[in-house]
């Protein structure tokens, strides 16, 4: 496929409802408002053409760039190109899923995450600590660094209600990862779960709510899926 032919499928697939629900969570124009899951028709074709999925996300336009984070093999992605992307994630769901899903799976991921955690602008930070709990999803416990995770579970405890919105919110995501998928590392990050308690998060217009952290991994532990890896981050 050629580069209008996905844009004119995408403006074929929104609808005027998701278009304002897409708003609402930070997307702005251009953007056609297409659900996820027709999206999804999409990516087969696409993944086909990296060069292609590469200039998705380079139009600016909202679906486009979503789409682009789908199909853009992450074994194939280069540091600058991350980084690129990073400082153009306009809103969180571009920076906390687009980017950071994708990040977290390429060679990258943990270099990346570090970085971005102290830039001081909000998308990027929070970019970066969705990096990082996504690769806790997907990567082998010995695999992990985790005296490093501790670090950064020392750093939420004494950080996170002092952060920035979005930040606020991935940094509660990082200690639910950490709780749910570090099986070395459950009980720390369930300790510093009760510590931080309620984190406030302004969701906007939006029905979404934040997760209690402890709460959650609970709820994890009593499905049977403490420890259990995902296949993968990017959805």
């Amino acid at each position: 496929m050629k580069l209008e032919n996905v844009m004119q499928e995408l403006e074929a697939l929104g609808t005027e409802q998701t278009k304002r629900t897409l708003i609402r969570h930070g997307a702005m124009e251009p953007v056609s408002g297409v659900k996820i899951g027709d999206m999804k028709k999409l990516v087969k074709a696409v993944k086909k053409d990296q060069a292609l999925a590469a200039k998705l996300y380079e139009t600016g336009h909202y679906d486009a760039m979503y789409l682009a984070g789908l199909t853009v093999d992450p074994g194939q992605v280069t540091k600058p190109m991350l980084q690129s992307w990073v400082k153009s994630a306009y809103c969180y769901t571009l920076a906390e899923y687009t980017v950071a899903n994708l990040a977290a799976e390429s060679a990258y991921g943990v270099e990346l995450a570090r970085e971005w955690i102290d830039s001081e602008e909000e998308f990027v930070a929070t970019c970066g600590w969705s990096t990082y709990a996504n690769y806790l999803s997907v990567t082998p416990d010995e695999e992990l660094d985790l005296t490093e995770i501790r670090g950064l579970l020392k750093r939420v405890r004494e950080t996170i209600h002092e952060q920035p919105n979005r930040v606020r919110y991935t940094m509660n995501m990082f200690v639910i990862c950490t709780g749910s998928f570090v099986e070395a590392l459950h009980e720390e990050a369930e300790d510093a779960a009760k510590q931080i308690g309620a984190v406030r998060v302004n969701m906007g217009d939006t029905a979404c709510k934040v997760p209690l952290a402890a709460e959650y991994i609970r709820k994890v532990e009593a499905a049977g899926k403490r420890g259990v890896k995902k296949k993968t981050c990017i959805c």
